[in-house]
């Protein structure tokens, strides 16, 4: 009973909201549906590092994204409408969190132990271990160790701004040194994102829901997939038909 008068509530909100939009409209929609949010965060909590209230807070991102997003008049539950959009934010999310190069798990595990191992060795010697010594105390070759260290050490990406020059007069930067000859901005004019916005709504639901998360959220065609519950092969198939109607349609405006 108390759910029908939420569905019913945020329908006619959202009736609101389209005809004139307001902070306090959208405000009072996303208070109704915080539960959405909530439901996802609690989901991805115990899969990651991340705090609930993060991902609680990343999860609203997609409830808004939904809220501007909703066509009333097609008929679908918000709800599920809103989900695929709570769920992509938060994985494109936690895709960005996570370290640009992953650790097989052995090594993870072994870098554990080398790091309690080294503080047992500098208690008792009262010096650094070399990297032998350390080898040796995991029972692996060096050459393994080295590889494992290094590993650790690439893990985050270089700062563009990490100076790799002594010259005090003329500092040099690490992104000084990267060639940009043909840079090109991919900003869409006003006019090209209207035009884009409108071909993207002559699209199938399900076909246009893909090409927004691969192409405007940039999540991966499996994320895409597992956020809107179908197949990759789904996923694959739609982006092409899409893209083939898309072009269609901006081909057909522009003569």
């Amino acid at each position: 009973m108390i759910q029908d008068t939420l569905k019913l509530e945020t329908l006619s909100l959202l009736r609101q909201y389209r005809q004139q939009p307001s902070p306090q409209l959208r405000n009072r929609i996303l208070e109704l549906n915080l539960g959405l949010a909530r439901k996802e965060a609690h989901h991805w909590v115990g899969q990651c590092g991340e705090a609930y209230e993060d991902l609680v807070q990343v999860g609203c991102l997609g409830l808004i994204r939904a809220i501007e997003r909703f066509d009333v008049e097609k008929g679908h539950a918000f709800s599920s409408y809103a989900i695929p959009y709570i769920r992509g934010e938060i994985q494109h999310f936690l895709r960005d969190k996570a370290p640009c190069l992953r650790i097989p798990r052995r090594w993870l595990e072994l870098g554990q132990q080398a790091s309690a191992w080294q503080r047992e060795f500098q208690l008792r010697c009262h010096r650094l271990p070399s990297d032998g010594e350390i080898a040796q105390g995991l029972n692996i070759p060096v050459s393994e160790w080295q590889d494992i260290k290094q590993a650790f050490q690439n893990r985050e990406p270089l700062s563009l701004d990490l100076p790799i020059g002594a010259d005090e007069d003329h500092p040099v930067n690490l992104g000084d040194c990267l060639a940009d000859h043909d840079y090109r901005s991919f900003q869409l004019s006003q006019e090209d994102q209207i035009r884009l916005q409108q071909a993207l709504g002559q699209l199938e639901d399900c076909t246009r829901h893909i090409l927004e998360f691969v192409f405007l959220q940039d999540l991966t065609q499996r994320e895409t997939a597992e956020a809107l519950g179908v197949s990759v092969i789904t996923v694959s198939r739609r982006m092409k038909k899409g893209l083939s109607l898309l072009k269609q349609a901006l081909t057909a405006e522009i003569f």
